[in-house]
């Protein structure tokens, strides 16, 4: 009876202590659920849910290695000094670029709400040409003027930074002369003849009429020399139809600057599936731009109107080979008597990068001649160069 009552006794106080020892144990609480990145499929690939919201976000980019040979007129090559003797002498132009894209979208109460941002950073030299000048006064080194070409970082560019609900867009962007109607060609260098001014601020509103029919009416702020001078903005407008096998549209720019008035108009055509042409003409009043009373004057380039002379003509197109590779073609000429040509052949290694070969030529008819425009920085009547590009888009 001692031993069985022992027993019994210690199996009493073990189970009290387990108890008391159950009583201090920690806890440990319910995982709560993960909350995964939901796909976005609203606005097109690449599309997701900003965790606990309802706006989209899409993150992009590229990164770019680009290898120009040949004459700075074509915007393709480089010079630099000697470090023996001096001279001037050809080199490479090379740059390398990153760039940085972002685009939201969120569908609200008044229209679609979307933003689009794009920074670009860029290492490298500089497409020109160097020079040495020394003042006329060889022994005092102290105000000699060089221009020199060393590789270095370009500092940070803002391209795009635009907020956009529905028709209306303010903000950072290019300029909707350039934008609506369409660039020139799927060259490297398109504007060997310029069509017009890109960078500035907007105020724009954007109009689909529907059956192919839209237009767009853009407050504009310049850029650099450009830039407005007053509270009065530069204007553009244009009106675009657009059908199965292409379109046409035209826009008109008023430079408040300089009061002259710009426009172009362009025909883009899909003959067949893999061939797609496009020609375009520009034509703009250039008084103002060309008169040398001006306080500032324009020296016959304003902001819409930057080819030489009153009108210009670009054309060009893209042949599809297959789905690697396609050939693209522009040529270019204006009143100045300036031709450029661009032919470049560029081919999807893999998808995603895509390696470009582009040859350029300039002829500047007025070379040489009083009241010349150097646009390329040509340093002869003819300049032909070309460009190895490599880009990994992502």
């Amino acid at each position: 009876m001692n031993i069985k009552s022992l027993l019994l006794g210690s199996a009493a106080a073990l189970v009290a202590v387990s108890g008391a020892r159950a009583a201090d144990a920690v806890v440990v609480a319910e995982p709560e659920p993960a909350e995964y990145v939901r796909i976005c499929d609203v606005y097109g690939a690449g599309y997701f849910y900003i965790p606990g919201t309802e706006t989209c976000l899409r993150i992009g980019g590229y990164v770019r290695y680009d290898i120009g040979v040949g004459d700075v007129g074509s915007f393709d090559g480089a010079t630099n000094f000697d470090h023996e003797d001096g001279d001037v002498q050809d080199t490479y132009y090379k740059n390398a670029r990153f760039t940085l894209k972002t685009w939201t979208g969120q569908e609200t109460e008044l229209g679609t709400l979307k933003t689009y941002t794009e920074t670009r950073f860029n290492y490298g030299n500089n497409n020109r040409t160097v020079s040495f000048d020394d003042n006329d006064t060889p022994d005092d080194p102290t105000d000699d003027i060089i221009v020199n070409n060393p590789a270095g970082n370009k500092g940070v560019s803002l391209n795009f930074a635009w907020i956009q609900l529905g028709g209306l867009r303010v903000g950072k962007d290019e300029s909707a002369f350039d934008t609506f109607i369409g660039y020139a060609g799927n060259v490297i260098q398109d504007t060997l003849v310029p069509y017009g001014g890109f960078d500035t601020n907007v105020v724009q509103y954007y109009f689909d009429a529907g059956n192919g029919f839209s237009a767009v009416v853009s407050l504009e702020q310049g850029y650099g020399d450009f830039t407005i001078d007053s509270y009065v903005p530069h204007v553009v407008g244009g009106v675009k139809w657009t059908q199965g096998w292409g379109a046409i549209t035209g826009v008109i720019a008023y430079d408040s600057n300089y009061e002259e008035v710009s426009g172009k108009v362009r025909l883009d055509i899909t003959p067949m599936e893999n061939l797609s042409l496009f020609i375009m003409a520009g034509y703009g009043t250039d008084d103002n731009l060309t008169d040398p009373t001006w306080a500032i004057p324009a020296g016959g380039r304003g902001m819409y109107k930057l080819w030489s002379g009153n009108w210009a003509v670009w054309g060009g197109g893209t042949y599809t080979f297959n789905e690697k590779t396609s050939f693209n073609l522009q040529a270019s000429y204006d009143e100045g008597e300036n031709l450029g040509i661009a032919a470049n052949v560029a081919y999807d290694i893999v998808p995603g990068l895509t390696i470009t070969a582009e040859v350029d030529y300039v002829h500047a008819g007025e070379f040489g001649e009083a009241g010349f425009d150097n646009w390329t920085n040509a340093d002869d009547e003819d300049s032909l160069g070309g460009m190895l590009r490599f880009q990994r888009s992502f």
